[in-house]
């Protein structure tokens, strides 16, 4: 089956501004933590660090929000999710997804991505995009990984999600996953939560009004949280998944 890569919407007096504002409505309640796609079973190596001791207020909260969002999504997950937003068939976008998989190094946030990519596909599965059924199915057969922003970056341009804004959310639900986390772990309050990103939003927004790296330019520098996260995982008393 054909993957299919565009937006219709067959309203007779659709405008222009409509069709922008119908956008950015679906990204707004993508990038919604009350959106049930499964990222707060997930701490991305935080919660070992917490544990190591390094990461325990918010000064060194914001260190490593910052890593993660610069040394990490911004390197790595940004070209992913473009990528799998410019997909002009499926094929072409399982390429996109078997390169999350090589890049990502660490095993458990391998099977954090992939577990987060499954969950994000199922529930706009059941919510009754195609794209979302078709990605499910290839997952569940084996035949591609099923990487997160692999999956956002295909399924919200089926949403009528523009490329750029894409991008944002993915670093917004990526930043917000991490101090969210750091909530639940007792590290910081609501409100140093907040105050770290408005810290890092100058940076991200320098980040966004540069184009993302290609597939062959992928890289990143988090080593801190991916070699605590292999250990952690050995731990039965984990909050998180890794």
């Amino acid at each position: 089956m054909p993957l299919t890569l565009t937006t219709t919407i067959t309203h007779t007096t659709t405008t222009t501004f409509m069709a922008d504002a119908m956008g950015w409505l679906a990204g707004l309640q993508q990038a919604d933590s009350f959106f049930p796609g499964g990222s707060m079973a997930f701490s991305w190596g935080l919660e070992a660090l917490q544990h190591a001791g390094y990461v325990k207020d918010a000064d060194s909260l914001a260190v490593f929000v910052e890593a993660q969002a610069l040394e990490r999504w911004a390197s790595l997950d940004q070209g992913i999710v473009c990528a799998a937003w410019r997909a002009e068939s499926f094929d072409a976008w399982c390429e996109v997804d078997a390169t999350a998989e090589a890049v990502t190094l660490a095993a458990p946030m391998r099977e954090g991505a992939r577990r987060l990519g499954r969950t994000l596909a199922d529930v706009h599965a059941r919510l009754g995009l195609p794209l979302a059924a078709q990605i499910r199915a290839a997952i569940g057969e084996g035949r591609t990984p099923g990487h997160l922003p692999a999956v956002q970056g295909a399924i919200w341009r089926v949403l009528g999600i523009g490329e750029d804004h894409a991008r944002a959310i993915s670093a917004h639900t990526a930043c917000t996953g991490a101090v969210s986390s750091a909530v639940r772990l007792g590290i910081v309050g609501h409100l140093d939560a907040q105050r770290v990103l408005s810290g890092l939003r100058p940076q991200l927004a320098a980040v966004l009004d540069a184009p993302a790296p290609s597939l062959d330019a992928l890289w990143s520098n988090t080593f801190a949280a991916d070699i605590a996260t292999m250990r952690w995982q050995r731990h039965d008393a984990r909050l998180f998944a890794n």
